[in-house]
């Protein structure tokens, strides 16, 4: 289903030009179709729909840089290449990306496709706004919240990614092609508004036909994208001065943005139109590409059989090909090595986020303690096996609806405290827990002693819910915890290193053999209390010492997790080329850039 629905849209993608970013945006190529009749008219309008999504899925767009490179290196993501510190790749992660770095500093790239998919999107509301009669079409209304919501998604990574950015909101002119950057909070209150029209104009899940397809926008997504847009509004972020602090609008100040978060996540909640599936089911049903709206995911950014690479480059790896895949891929992103041990051990989100192995020859192999993998993502859990050479064909799974709930957590916690904000949070812990209800009740009573309990509860256990899904670097930065957090678990892998703190009890290798299924890995050792002694005795066929330093490692793991202060980069630099062909309009000014 969902790869017809996909072919379906390009079918009908007319809006605009459709080449490829491979040009920098200039500007926008005229349909051939009259703009009065391409606007009016529903079957047609829903191309532009393709036409942005389409920008998404360039090869240097979402699908092969910004889901790769953006949100590592966190205390929950790591690049898997950690110390290989110099390499263009690695900087992209450890806080000391340069402005030529050679993986970003094309024409090509996430910052030109991200606008071009935005100039698609401004075309085609100007064009609906002006044609469309959307207050007597349904179908038009539908369209045109879709594509708000889009460009707030775009505009929402753009400022994830690189902080203050141009703010274009009309299709491009003569006198609009080059711009400045923009306080971010101009685009944020834009953004806040786009969404609050669009849930007025989109369906809820399955109230419609096209809002049960999980690629397609509908009210729930919208209503949580404007309070994940509001939580970023009212919380931290590095400025443009280079300081690191909250807004001075009184529009965007954290009673008013939590505000909105409430309002947009009770609103979803109480739709009865979204639900938690078990943990483990979200993924697997993610793999066998049978979402369905509001079970779990509330919008994934719909890649083709032949386009996106979320197993290649953040799955669980294969060095070979085998019955599971035809590609020898997977891995370039992993948990960092603390996340494991995070988790209670009857947490049944830990052996779902959290891979120890990799397959060689359609077998498990452990891998070493330096290199997990993401669990989410895995071959073996899809029903193909045929690949394109480049690329999985995965959906990204965008937002769930867990979002959603520790969303609600989180703002109800700071507006009216933890004894209101507590049945939302009891709901992840509940599903995490399914066997230990007791576990649950004992976390609670910790959690709600205090507001200030409450709030570390959730930071806890975002990172738990959402390791591997590339959230956590900007959940940090609005709470104003990125540096912090990162010396922390600077700390915590050297002690892991060399078992010392709450890593005592953990033995200093790994015992395992294969399964009697012939495939499947069995290992002792990686559990607190696990010893060396009780290992050796096993007898399995195996064993291996389990450490994050190398003979012949120039850096130690832990001290390449970031090279500078985190908080002198938390955004990417605008690359050389843009600021180059903008006339001396851009520029990295306040953002502590190194030039090479």
């Amino acid at each position: 289903m969902k790869k017809i629905i996909y072919k379906s849209l390009v079918a009908l993608a007319l809006v605009g030009t459709m080449a490829s970013c491979d040009d920098i945006l200039d500007a926008p190529a005229k349909s051939t179709i009259d703009e009065s009749v391409l606007f009016s008219t529903p079957a047609l309008a829903e191309g532009s729909i393709a036409g942005i999504i389409q920008s998404f899925c360039e090869t240097n767009s979402y699908r092969g840089r910004y889901l790769v490179y953006y949100g590592v290196n966190t205390d929950c993501e790591v690049h898997n290449s950690l110390i290989n510190t110099t390499d263009d790749k690695s900087r992209l992660s450890n806080y000391n990306t340069n402005v030529s770095n050679g993986q970003m500093n094309t024409s090509n790239n996430a910052w030109s496709c991200f606008y071009q998919g935005i100039e698609r999107a401004n075309l085609a509301i100007q064009g609906i706004r002006t044609y469309g009669n959307v207050e007597n079409s349904p179908e038009m209304a539908q369209i045109l919240g879709e594509i708000l919501t889009l460009r707030a998604v775009v505009y929402s990574d753009l400022i994830k990614g690189w902080g203050d950015v141009p703010a274009r909101f009309e299709p491009i002119t003569s006198a609009t092609v080059d711009m400045p950057r923009d306080d971010r909070d101009i685009i944020y209150k834009q953004l806040l508004a786009d969404l609050e029209e669009a849930a007025e104009l989109l369906a809820w899940p399955n109230e419609t036909t096209v809002t049960k397809k999980t690629e397609r926008v509908n009210k729930a997504f919208a209503k949580g994208l404007r309070a994940r847009l509001a939580l970023a509004a009212g919380g931290y972020s590095q400025r443009a001065d280079g300081t690191v602090r909250r807004s001075t609008d009184p529009d965007l100040s954290p009673e008013k943005m939590h505000a909105i978060v409430k309002k947009e996540c009770m609103d979803i909640i109480n739709s009865g139109t979204c639900q938690l599936l078990g943990f483990e089911e979200v993924f697997t049903t993610l793999a066998k590409e049978t979402s369905a709206a509001g079970k779990e995911m509330l919008w994934e950014i719909p890649f083709s059989d032949t386009r996106g690479r979320v197993i290649f480059d953040l799955g669980v790896k294969h060095t070979t090909t085998d019955k599971y895949t035809n590609q020898a891929k997977g891995g370039t992103n992993g948990p960092n090595p603390i996340m494991y041990y995070e988790y209670d051990v009857d947490d049944v989100r830990r052996d779902v986020t959290c891979v120890p192995y990799e397959w060689t020859n359609g077998v498990q192999v452990p891998t070493n303690l330096n290199k997990w993998y993401f669990g989410k993502y895995r071959y073996e859990w899809m029903t193909r096996t045929e690949f394109s050479p480049n690329d999985d064909g995965l959906n990204w799974p965008y937002m769930r609806y867990a979002d959603v709930v520790l969303m609600a957590a989180e703002a109800i916690n700071e507006l009216e405290g933890p004894a209101a904000a507590a049945p939302y949070l009891k709901m992840i812990r509940d599903r995490a827990f399914p066997n230990n209800p007791e576990k649950v009740t004992a976390f609670m009573s910790t959690a709600t002693a205090s507001k200030d309990a409450f709030l570390n509860a959730i930071v806890d256990e975002r990172a738990l819910e959402f390791t591997g899904e590339m959230l956590r670097k900007g959940d940090l930065i609005r709470w104003n915890k990125l540096s912090s957090k990162l010396a922390e678990t600077k700390t915590k892998l050297e002690q892991l290193e060399n078992r010392q703190g709450k890593y005592a009890d953990l033995p200093s290798k790994i015992y395992y053999k294969t399964d009697t299924d012939g495939e499947s890995l069995v290992i002792y050792g990686l559990n607190h209390g696990d010893t060396d002694a009780e290992g050796a005795a096993l007898g399995y066929t195996s064993e291996k010492s389990w450490k994050l330093v190398s003979s012949g490692d120039k850096v130690n793991y832990w001290d390449a997790l970031y090279m500078r202060n985190p908080d002198t980069q938390q955004f990417w630099p605008i690359w050389q080329i843009f600021i180059d062909s903008s006339d001396g309009i851009l520029t990295n000014d306040g953002y502590n850039t190194p030039s090479n």
